[in-house]
C-alpha cells in the first residue's frame, strides 16, 4: 500500500441497465453527431440525470463528484471508491474507479480518457465555479462549449423504450394514488396515508421491475393550510372532516419520475370549495385539449391563462401549467425548454412528454380556501396526444371518506 494508485478498474458481476445496450447506442450517436458539429473531442459530464441518460448509472454523490468521459470512441464513468463495482455494473460501457487517498484523483481519471489540451464539452447548468476552474488547470482544454442546451433537447424527445417505462411508471403512480384514497379517514395523519401510497409504489415497481434499483419514491400527502403549496412537504397534521387535501406520487423507476397529483376533500365539501374545484377540473380539461403536435408551450399558457381570467381566478395562479418528464427527479434533471410557461416558445412535437397540472390557492379566511391541482401526463403524438394517467379526478370520485 506505499504505492497507492489514483485510479483503477473494478469490474466485477453482469451488466444489469435500465435499457437494451441498444437504447444507450442510439443515444450516444445522437451526441457524437453533436461533438462533430461542434469540433468536440470529448464531452465531461458531471450532471446526475446526463450521466444516467447516456450511460444508466445513477450516482449517489454523497459529497464526492462523479462523471461521464464521451469521446468518439469511448464512453466512460468515473466513480467514486466507495461504490465499489456496482458503477460498472449499471454502466453502459466502461469505468474507472479514482480513490480518495490524493486530492484530484478524480481529474487525473478523467484526464486518462480524455487527454490534456482537447476541446471539451461540459454542461455550464450543473458545473460550479470552483469545478470548472478544476476543469481548466486539469484538463488545460483548447476550447470549452457548453452543450446543455443541446442534450436537453436530445432528452426531451423520448424513444419508443422510454416511453413504455414513463407509462409503467404512470400506472405505478395510480397504485400509489388509490393505497392514499383507501387509507384517508378523520383522525389519521398526512404521514401515515403518505408512507401508505409510497409502500405500494415500491411494491409494484419491484414487481414490474425485479432487476431495478429501488430508491427515491416518495409522496406529498398535504391537508389543509399545507396544500397552498406544491411541494409542501408531509407533516404529522390529523385529518378532519371537510379537510381539502393534495394526493401527489411520485415513483422512481431507474432515474425516471412519474407522477400523479389530486384534489381531494374528506367527507364533505362546501360550496364555495366545489365551485373553484370544478373550475380547475375545467383548465385541466381545456389544457389538456391544448396539448398537441405544432402548439407552443407560451401559447398554450396564454389560452390558459385567459381561460382562468375570465372566471376571475387568474391571480390565484402560483406556477406554470406543466413540464417535461423523463431522467428528473426533485433534485435533478428539469428539462426547462419543456415547460408551459410565459417565457417558454419550445414547439411540442410527437416524442415529447409533457404534464397538465393548472393549480389555484385560495388564501387562508376566503371562501374555498386552500391548493387546488390536478395533475395527468400526456405523450404528444402524431395526430394529439395521450393520456397516460388513469386515476379519475374531479369531486365525483375524490370526496372520500
Amino acid at each position: 500500500m506505499t504505492a497507492r494508485p489514483q485510479f483503477y478498474r473494478f469490474h466485477q458481476g453482469d451488466k444489469v441497465l435500465p435499457f437494451a445496450a441498444s437504447e444507450y447506442d442510439a443515444r450516444l450517436t445522437g451526441l457524437r453527431a453533436l461533438m462533430a458539429d461542434k469540433g468536440i473531442e470529448a464531452v465531461v459530464f458531471t450532471s446526475m440525470h446526463n450521466i444516467a441518460y447516456y450511460s444508466g448509472f445513477l450516482y449517489c454523490s454523497f459529497g464526492r463528484p462523479y462523471g461521464l468521459v464521451v469521446t468518439p470512441t469511448e464512453s466512460v464513468t468515473i466513480s467514486a471508491g466507495i461504490d465499489a463495482a456496482q458503477p460498472w455494473r449499471r454502466s453502459h460501457g466502461d469505468n474507472i474507479t479514482y480513490t480518495d487517498w490524493q486530492r484530484g484523483n478524480y481529474w487525473r481519471a478523467i484526464r486518462s480518457v480524455t487527454g490534456l489540451g482537447k476541446v471539451i464539452g461540459y454542461e455550464s447548468d450543473h458545473m460550479t465555479v470552483a469545478t470548472r476552474m478544476a476543469l481548466r488547470d486539469d484538463l488545460q482544454p483548447a476550447r470549452l462549449v457548453d452543450v446543455a442546451a443541446q442534450t436537453m433537447a436530445q432528452r426531451m424527445h423520448k424513444s419508443s423504450a422510454e416511453l413504455d417505462l414513463i407509462r409503467a411508471g404512470a400506472a405505478v403512480a395510480d397504485v400509489g394514488g388509490y393505497a392514499i384514497r383507501d387509507a384517508i379517514k378523520p383522525g389519521v395523519r398526512e404521514i401515515d396515508v403518505a408512507m401508505a401510497g409510497r409502500d405500494a409504489m415500491e411494491l409494484e415497481i419491484a414487481k414490474r421491475f425485479p432487476d431495478a434499483e429501488y430508491r427515491d419514491t416518495w409522496v406529498w400527502f398535504q391537508s389543509g393550510i399545507n396544500t397552498d403549496g406544491a411541494h409542501n412537504p408531509v407533516t404529522s397534521r390529523v385529518l378532519e372532516r371537510g379537510d381539502i387535501l393534495s394526493l401527489n406520487t411520485f415513483p422512481m423507476i431507474s432515474g425516471y419520475y412519474t407522477a400523479l397529483e389530486r384534489t381531494l376533500f374528506v367527507g364533505t365539501v362546501d360550496d364555495a370549495s366545489r365551485a373553484i374545484w370544478e373550475a380547475n377540473v375545467a383548465a385541466h380539461e381545456y389544457g389538456m385539449s391544448l396539448l398537441v403536435p405544432g402548439a407552443k408551450c407560451s401559447e398554450v399558457t396564454a389560452k390558459i391563462n385567459a381561460f382562468l381570467e375570465d372566471r376571475n381566478l387568474l391571480q390565484y395562479r402560483t406556477f406554470g401549467y406543466g413540464h417535461s418528464f423523463g431522467v428528473l427527479s426533485h433534485y435533478y434533471g428539469r428539462e426547462a425548454g419543456l415547460e408551459l410557461r410565459e417565457d417558454i416558445d419550445t414547439v411540442l412535437e410527437p416524442g415529447m412528454v409533457i404534464s397538465m397540472e393548472p393549480m389555484l390557492t385560495i388564501p387562508e379566511g376566503q371562501p374555498g380556501a386552500g391548493g387546488y391541482r390536478e395533475h395527468d401526463i400526456l405523450f404528444i403524438t402524431e395526430t394529439g396526444n395521450e393520456d397516460i394517467t388513469g386515476y379519475p379526478y374531479g369531486p365525483d370520485f375524490n370526496v372520500v371518506a
